[in-house]
């Protein structure tokens, strides 16, 4: 950089006598022959026919003098510097008399103190920040359920999140000794609110299904638990929530609002079922709710997947969604279902635009 002071005016002296910088300029023998206003009212009068560090009672030259440096190439020089206990940006550039020599450094000091300091808060605010989003996160993870098997079911799953916390959540539970409950939701939203709302349904829909066996009623029960929460109309989430019973072996289900149907693989012959059900999602625009309530029967070896938006809206390069159609052709000719979705999902799309999850529930 060669940008240049040349000798300035009286008028330039008296713009620099102004500024709220510090400002000063030293010669070839490092004593500094002008100071400003604002650096004589702090530092006094004396300053000026000092040594350029005796001015701050060093006593010895800078480790790092880009005075020295500027004088020596002409080029602009910075560095940071702490001062009586203040922090100062400090910017030296060349001085130019009319031969076009370096005669001198002119050096402006800015006070950074402040700034250093609400960078160093905002630094420490950050730090804990993430170690409380590391930690949720954690939690969130610990709360999916185990694979393996529950009530004669045998889950399987992905789970991905775009950010740290996902806004998708998925559970199976044993309601009692003959009834499992499954679901997947998928709240409006990522970071902490959604996740918030993750462990919300997941602790509500434990204590409101536990005993019962009427799918319906259990989702508008969960309907009435989140009016409670008083929450703004922008906060919202979608629920499909089903319960197999392992001596009837009927599946029945409800969908509040959740637009990712799922899918039903149907063994031995490789037939597809779509499990369509309407109803509104979980919000607080309306005050009661009433959901359909549909029943199919379940064979060994048939197996549902549950399963959010994220995967079937992943784009590829031109844009292009993945969509349902890819998913039912893995589904219907993969050995290894979750494992090819997975590697599909990683080449399709490079970048993870919305969290995913897919459940599969097979019937043994």
């Amino acid at each position: 950089m060669k940008q240049s002071i040349k000798i300035m005016s009286e008028y330039q002296l008296s713009v620099i006598d102004g500024m709220i910088d510090w400002v000063r300029v030293i010669d070839k023998r490092n004593i500094v022959f002008f100071a400003n206003k604002k650096m004589r009212e702090d530092l006094g009068d004396s300053i000026v026919g000092k040594l350029c560090y005796d001015v701050f009672c060093t006593g010895k030259k800078c480790d790092n003098c880009i005075s020295n440096k500027t004088l020596r190439d002409g080029t602009i020089h910075r560095k940071e510097t702490n001062l009586n206990g203040k922090t100062y940006m400090v910017v030296s550039s060349p001085m130019i008399n009319e031969k076009n020599e370096i005669i001198g450094s002119v050096e402006v000091f800015r006070d950074m103190t402040v700034e250093k300091e609400l960078a160093r808060k905002i630094s420490e605010k950050n730090r804990k920040m993430s170690e409380d989003i590391a930690f949720s996160r954690n939690m969130q993870m610990r709360m999916l359920p185990p694979k393996g098997i529950y009530n004669s079911v045998n889950i399987d799953y992905l789970y991905e999140s775009s950010e740290s916390l996902s806004g998708d959540f998925f559970d199976v539970f044993n309601m009692d000794s003959d009834n499992v409950g499954i679901y997947i939701c998928d709240v409006v939203g990522h970071g902490v609110t959604a996740a918030l709302l993750t462990i919300f349904v997941r602790q509500s829909l434990r204590t409101i299904a536990k005993g019962r066996n009427n799918a319906d009623q259990i989702i508008a029960d969960l309907h009435k638990t989140f009016l409670a929460l008083n929450l703004d109309t922008e906060k919202y989430f979608s629920v499909f929530f089903g319960i197999y019973n392992k001596i009837t072996h009927e599946f029945q289900f409800v969908n509040a609002g959740h637009n990712s149907i799922p899918i039903l693989l149907r063994s031995g012959t490789k037939e597809i079922e779509m499990l369509e059900s309407r109803g509104y999602p979980i919000c607080n625009i309306f005050d009661s709710v009433e959901y359909d309530i549909k029943t199919v029967k379940l064979n060994e070896g048939d197996k549902l997947f549950f399963y959010t938006d994220g995967i079937t809206e992943a784009r590829d390069i031109f844009g292009q969604e993945f969509g349902v159609e890819k998913l039912i052709k893995i589904i219907n000719s993969s050995d290894s279902i979750l494992k090819e979705l997975k590697s599909s999902l990683s080449s399709y799309s490079d970048v993870q635009k919305d969290d995913y999850a897919i459940l599969m529930a097979e019937i043994i």
